[in-house]
């Protein structure tokens, strides 16, 4: 941790020089850089936590917890699992590296290839917790959104012809684009449907473009380049009903077979209701319901309440608007579904 400290002003030197360099010529450069010099600090710890005394579970989790900050709740949130488990989880980690004969170490170059898919998914995961909150008062800590984006550069910076890495940063790139108008005058959350597009950041949306289109055509397409294209389709419509569902359906289509998951599977449920209507969402969710993962999750009853909406069924809309609300641990999140059962049922609490 001395080490990271000392090495904030060359950060910030870097930092400068990065962006005062077009992306075309950094990326230019990149292919002839030597992989192993000037490395982050901040990025090389990612690797260490690897620790082969430990589960892939418990390996994440501890980096989360010790290079990107986040708390128990946090990392529960992620995993989707109880809260109550995070910390014997990172507990459990931490003893067994006390009691391992092997030390923390940076691993050699042909051990870091196999374990760069899992330093991927902790930047992801520490983007996602600072694009919205799990446990917060505002709706993102932007902080850790800025550190998992700026990591994720050099780590393309190093390894500019691996696509997963390139389209793992096309995805923060595309996603943070929308901070600006996630929010009202007033803080609160505004859906995708009813953000002032004008106010998204297209310096960042030009930025994931380009990147996302010059990796899709190399033909090795994984999770992180599916969501950068998804991602890269709202983006590019100039308003609500100019975004290509059917598009962004297939691609969720290709994403559920590449990479099962249920957060998948709810966000394809969305992209179904809008091309086939929201009787069709509301199928898909049951599959959902007996998963215990994902069954009282707040962001599977607050679709379940919109697509009800939809249908005309206010009652039970409002009431799966109510319990979500009371699912999240997100204050913004509460507050928009709390309105949103509220706007249903008028002259009720």
């Amino acid at each position: 941790m001395d080490q990271v400290r000392s090495e904030q002003a060359r950060r910030r030197r870097e930092e400068r020089t990065a962006l005062a360099t077009p992306q075309a010529e950094q990326l230019s450069h990149a292919a002839d850089a030597d992989p192993h010099q000037d490395r982050d600090d901040s990025l090389a710890l990612l690797f260490p936590c690897r620790h082969p005394a430990l589960s892939e579970p418990s390996r994440t989790a501890l980096t989360l917890r010790a290079v990107g900050g986040l708390s128990t709740s946090q990392i529960a949130a992620a995993f989707l699992a109880p809260k109550a488990t995070t910390p014997q989880r990172i507990s459990h980690a931490k003893q067994s590296l006390k009691t391992s004969a092997t030390p923390l170490r940076m691993p050699q170059p042909a051990e870091q290839a196999k374990q760069l898919a899992a330093v991927l998914h902790v930047l992801y995961l520490i983007f996602n917790e600072g694009y919205t909150a799990t446990d917060s008062t505002d709706l993102t800590p932007p902080a850790l959104s800025t550190e998992a984006i700026r990591l994720t550069r050099l780590l393309h910076h190093l390894l500019p012809d691996h696509t997963e890495t390139a389209g793992l940063l096309a995805l923060m790139l595309l996603t943070d684009a929308r901070r600006p108008a996630r929010t009202g005058a007033d803080g609160d959350l505004m859906p995708l449907a009813e953000q002032d597009r004008t106010r998204w950041d297209r310096p960042l949306i030009a930025q994931g473009l380009a990147l996302i289109g010059d990796t899709l055509p190399r033909g090795q397409v994984g999770p992180y380049q599916l969501q950068a294209a998804i991602a890269a389709v709202h983006d590019e419509a100039e308003h609500v009903d100019a975004t290509d569902w059917p598009q962004i359906l297939a691609l969720y289509d290709l994403l559920e077979l590449l990479a099962p998951n249920p957060m998948v599977t709810l966000n394809r449920a969305v992209a179904v209701a809008m091309v086939h209507g929201p009787a069709a969402g509301l199928d898909l969710l049951a599959a959902l319901e007996s998963d215990r993962r994902t069954a009282r999750h707040h962001r599977l009853l607050a679709s379940r309440a919109h697509f009800l909406e939809q249908l005309g069924d206010h009652h039970a809309a409002a009431h799966a608007y109510r319990e979500a609300a009371r699912r999240t641990t997100s204050a913004p999140e509460r507050r928009h579904l709390t309105t949103r059962a509220a706007r249903l049922t008028p002259g009720q609490d």
